[in-house]
């Protein structure tokens, strides 16, 4: 982890998403139509057609635990930013992820290729929410954002 400004960067390989067809069940645990489905092996990228969308999706979490992924990251453009998201991850005993990390690996290279630029500005749409600042940087995902550090520290060997 690095410091940016007054912000924190971490850095994580990419994980490039590809189309698929909704798995079973899919749409109805959403509660949602997905505009398309892609796959990064472990989770899922559902884009909808907006972000108040995103903002009103209300899963039915059993049913979402069911579908045999780690988790379901659904996006839309943002009004205010490039793209926001959620995260579900009932399937590993995580309803919604307030802020994931993981999810923006799969999100950059997604929106970075659909915007055409690498620089790009998120918020995760959970009740806490969080706003981070992605670079799609070839393999790697470079993903800013304020924190709380509660803690620093030197790991030798």
């Amino acid at each position: 982890m690095t410091r940016r400004g007054n912000l924190l960067e971490m850095n994580f390989p990419a994980r490039s998403p590809h189309a698929i067809s909704p798995p079973a069940g899919l749409k109805e645990a959403l509660g949602v139509t997905p505009k398309e489905t892609l796959s990064s092996v472990e989770d899922l990228l559902v884009l909808l057609d907006s972000e108040k969308a995103v903002g009103a999706v209300q899963p039915d979490f059993p049913a979402l635990a069911q579908i045999a992924v780690r988790g379901i990251i659904v996006t839309a453009s943002g009004d205010q930013c490039d793209f926001v998201s959620r995260f579900f991850a009932p399937r590993i005993g995580v309803p919604e992820d307030p802020v994931t990390g993981s999810s923006h690996c799969v999100l950059a290279p997604y929106w970075a290729g659909v915007l055409g630029k690498n620089d790009l500005h998120a918020f995760q749409l959970s009740k806490r929410s969080g706003e981070l600042f992605c670079t799609n940087a070839g393999d790697r995902v470079k993903i800013s954002g304020r924190a709380a550090l509660y803690l620093e520290g030197t790991i030798t060997a």
